[in-house]
């Protein structure tokens, strides 16, 4: 398992690296530590779940991680994120006023690329270079100028002075940075996707940062950039939000 990732996943996941790496299901009360990721990061952590090297590491309120405990201390990784136990999930977060709010794949690569531009104009942004593009909704998933994550790289692909596709990475915590990518409809369907995330790819891996790219289960599109792009799939998580309706 990549170090950097371990590190990060026992951060977040309040425990120690090697309670990621061994073979045994985790539970631990939540705690903010210093270097977690914070990309959209919320008041308080009810419950959030990962599930990584056939196994599960819960973290959160403490009730409700006793509760985990109680139902999944013995349960493998492979099947959890099924729909029958996503209800049961749900049914019992409900109760507490929460629901599940995010569960999706992730995917991190090790190694730089080789990437053809394919005679496209690259231009790239750092820094306040990026707040140009604040409020304009072709980029929402390249940069989402969020304050405990914010952007920090972005890589354009233009044809004829027209943008065709952005990606742009976020400054999710000292050890990883999260990649977004956003392809016009001009632009789909040429690899554009695979070629931004590529060259981001590489710029992060240059700093010494890892990157590291998330998707919904459902959106095989971005599935397929993610292993264009020399990704491979690392880890899976689910996170809870507050009913406000």
């Amino acid at each position: 398992m990549n170090d950097i990732l371990c590190r990060q996943l026992a951060i977040d996941y309040c425990c120690n690296p090697e309670d990621v790496l061994d073979e045994k299901n985790h539970f631990t009360e939540h705690s903010f530590i210093e270097g977690r990721r914070r990309y959209h990061e919320k008041e308080d952590c009810y419950l959030k779940l990962v599930l990584v090297n056939g196994k599960i590491l819960f973290t959160g309120r403490k009730d409700i991680v006793e509760w985990c405990r109680e139902n999944y201390s013995e349960t493998g990784s492979e099947w959890f994120l099924e729909v029958k136990n996503l209800r049961k999930l749900n049914e019992r977060f409900a109760q507490d006023g929460y629901q599940i709010g995010m569960a999706h794949p992730f995917y991190i690569s090790e190694t730089v690329s080789e990437v053809d531009t394919k005679g496209y104009d690259i231009e790239w942004y750092r820094g306040k270079e990026i707040e140009q593009f604040r409020g304009d909704d072709r980029f929402c998933e390249a940069f989402t100028y969020c304050e405990t994550a914010p952007d920090i790289i972005g890589v354009a692909a233009i044809k004829d002075g027209v943008i065709l596709g952005m990606a742009g990475a976020s400054l999710d915590s000292p050890l990883m940075w999260q990649i977004g990518i956003n392809v016009e409809p001009a632009g789909r369907r040429l690899g554009i996707g695979k070629i931004l995330v590529a060259l981001l790819k590489n710029d992060i891996l240059e700093s010494g940062h890892l990157p590291y790219y998330g998707t919904s289960m459902g959106h095989i599109a971005s599935q397929k950039v993610a292993l264009g792009a020399g990704f491979v799939p690392a880890w899976a998580e689910l996170v809870t939000d507050k009913i406000t309706n």
